[in-house]
């Protein structure tokens, strides 16, 4: 059973890690759907900023993965957004190397469509490559890219939050401006997109600064393998000047569009592209229609939790990501922990009681799979019932009617005060006379 976040958002198993934050595969129980949900991870005031400015986003694309809400839970926020499990075209690489001349144009038409969405926001990303293009699982069918990952994105005349002589990007995707401290351009998320493109043609990544000297007597012949009406959309993207770059999203999806056209049909006898689901089975405790489990309750709040950073691995074993102390792990099955609390799930109950041990008080909460049969450990954290409180001794009795009270005694200000005071208002008080007596 996952926990649950501002009780509402159940974290089910870390799926990604960003620089400013992990991202969850999560259940939001008030939509009754999976989503994506990302916990900021730092809390410095940069952090914050950064993640006002990503959860503000709000882009209606096919083809852009925006934030669509967010949530707050003691000191921690998070904000979700659509649950999108084909992984990233970094994954497809992996799997197929170079991708087909026309596969890879459908990849970059989505992504110029996406990003004329954005640019007409008048927002730069900033930090466009294959890690931050997701895909959905669509199998042998037509790919369906989504953006993501606006955390460093910059709507243009907003203040920047970088520190003087300081570059924020990815190596390898910043444009030749932008090691140069330009201010942030549309020009430079083009850039981006050529390298992209070029990673998608060549299977691997371009070298940081190869393309100033090859481009420094006009564009230079296409490389093997890529089809020459795309490599001439692809080095138009690739001009390290900006000026002679693309200007818009929209000018080179139209050049792009104009180049499929003289691309000849994949015919290379090789299996089709097949994107895979790259997010795995869900947890035991969940299926396709959610949390096999009762909702959210007061009683299962995050706040309450033990501290997540006691475990490394999931229940599977693999690594997760490390989060603040307040943002809760993910569990598969309940089992024990190091340091669990004094009051154990009923099933946990039930098994000790043929034990010594005094019977533990019922849990708030069921728990949503039975534990092997184990012995009540000794915690020194979680909850206990208090001791009575000691009794309170009889009020006296009242005096008889008649007899006198003590009058409280009443103590004025100290001499120091007082002296000074009168002093000052007989001071005052003469000036009054004098002044009356001069009219």
């Amino acid at each position: 059973m996952g926990e649950i976040f501002a009780n509402r958002y159940e974290l089910i198993d870390p799926i990604g890690r960003g620089g400013s934050g992990a991202v969850w595969r999560s259940w939001d129980h008030r939509r009754r759907r999976y989503v994506a949900a990302k916990v900021l991870q730092q809390r410095d005031a940069h952090a914050l900023l950064r993640f006002v400015r990503e959860q503000a986003l709000r882009i209606d694309h096919p083809h852009v993965l925006a934030p669509a809400s967010w949530a707050a839970d003691d000191d921690q926020v998070l904000f979700t957004m659509d649950l999108v499990n084909g992984g990233s075209l970094a994954h497809l690489i992996g799997d197929y190397g170079p991708l087909p001349p026309r596969f890879v144009c459908t990849l970059l038409d989505q992504l110029l469509s996406g990003l004329t969405a954005l640019h007409a926001e008048e927002v730069v990303h900033r930090d466009i490559k294959p890690a931050n293009i997701l895909l959905e699982a669509t199998g042998t069918g037509r790919p369906h890219l989504r953006l993501s990952d606006f955390g460093i994105a910059i709507r243009k005349g907003d203040a920047r939050l970088t520190q003087t002589d300081y570059v924020i990007g990815t190596p390898g995707y910043l444009a030749p401006e932008q090691l140069r401290g330009c201010e942030p351009d549309y020009p430079a998320d083009l850039y981006a997109v050529g390298l992209v493109g070029l990673y998608l043609l060549q299977g691997r990544k371009p070298e940081p600064g190869e393309f100033a000297e090859r481009f420094a007597h006009g564009t230079p012949a296409a490389p093997e393998g890529i089809p020459e009406p795309l490599w001439q959309v692809v080095a138009g993207l690739l001009r390290p000047d900006p000026q002679a770059r693309f200007r818009t999203a929209t000018g080179a999806r139209k050049a792009l569009a104009a180049a499929v056209e003289l691309i000849p049909e994949d015919d290379t006898g090789q299996d089709p592209v097949e994107v895979f689901d790259q997010l795995g089975p869900l947890p035991p405790g969940f299926g396709p229609s959610g949390p096999q489990h009762p909702g959210p309750s007061k009683a299962r709040q995050s706040s309450s939790l033990p501290d997540p950073r006691s475990r490394t691995s999931d229940p599977q074993g693999r690594p997760t990501p490390a989060v603040p102390a307040s943002v809760p792990r993910a569990a598969a099955v309940p089992v024990p922990d190091p340091a669990p609390t004094s009051t154990p799930p009923p099933d946990r109950a039930r098994t000790s009681a043929s034990t010594p041990n005094p019977a533990p008080h019922p849990a708030s909460m069921p728990a949503p799979h039975p534990a092997p049969p184990a012995p009540t450990p000794v915690s020194s954290t979680g909850s206990y019932r208090l001791a009575p409180p000691p009794p309170q001794p009889a009020p006296a009795a009242f005096p008889p009617p008649g007899t006198p009270r003590p009058s409280p005694k009443r103590t004025g200000p100290p001499p120091k005060v007082t002296v000074p005071v009168l002093l000052l208002a007989l001071v005052c008080f003469a000036v009054g006379i004098w002044a009356l007596t001069q009219t």
